[in-house]
């Protein structure tokens, strides 16, 4: 797989830096909340940055899953939010949500979600994404927490993927255009 990467982004120190720090920033917005505090992984690409993120919040936290998918096996999201795993809870008032992405292009699945959190009742709900790329936003969304501003290049690796593969690699990387036809 490593002869398909152009470039290394972020290395691994660098991703545990931002793991770290981001970590410190909810735990300091939320120290004094009395609601209970839930991340909200969206999967499958987020599930290395939830998890290292989570390792570093030392308040109490729950977890929970989502599947919401916009980009199948392209590299260009359809612009159609598909939720394939929804959130199943009766609680949602009495929480504040935090939704982990591992990478923002366009906006609008985080947009979507966040309203659509919203719409069912959440006391509240942020985003958190290790990745931003605003050059490729198409809605008005801004993360509330973001690891790494980036140019449009089309990136893998730490759960991000083209068509499945490449999500184990330890750092992001660059993927060579030759690979996906870009």
């Amino acid at each position: 797989m490593t002869q398909d990467i152009e470039k290394i982004l972020l290395t691994e120190e660098q991703i545990d830096a931002l793991c770290a720090r981001i970590a410190k920033q909810i735990e300091q917005d939320y120290q004094s909340s009395p609601k209970k505090l839930i991340l909200i992984c969206i999967l499958k690409g987020s599930l290395p940055f939830t998890a290292e993120l989570m390792k570093r919040i030392s308040l109490p936290i729950e977890i929970e899953f989502m599947k919401v998918s916009s980009y199948g096996a392209s590299s260009v999201s359809s612009g159609v939010i598909n939720l394939h795993l929804d959130l199943h809870r009766d609680d949602l008032s009495d929480a504040n949500f935090i939704i982990v992405e591992d990478i923002v292009d366009s906006g609008r699945t985080l947009s979507y979600l966040v309203r659509y959190l919203t719409e069912r009742g959440a006391n509240s709900v942020r985003t958190c994404t290790l990745l931003d790329k605003p050059d490729r936003r198409t809605v008005n969304f801004t993360p509330d927490y973001c690891g790494q501003i980036i140019d449009d290049y089309f990136v893998v690796g730490f759960g991000l993927d083209y068509n499945e593969k490449y999500r184990n690699l330890p750092y992001v990387g660059i993927l060579k255009s030759s690979v996906y036809g870009g």
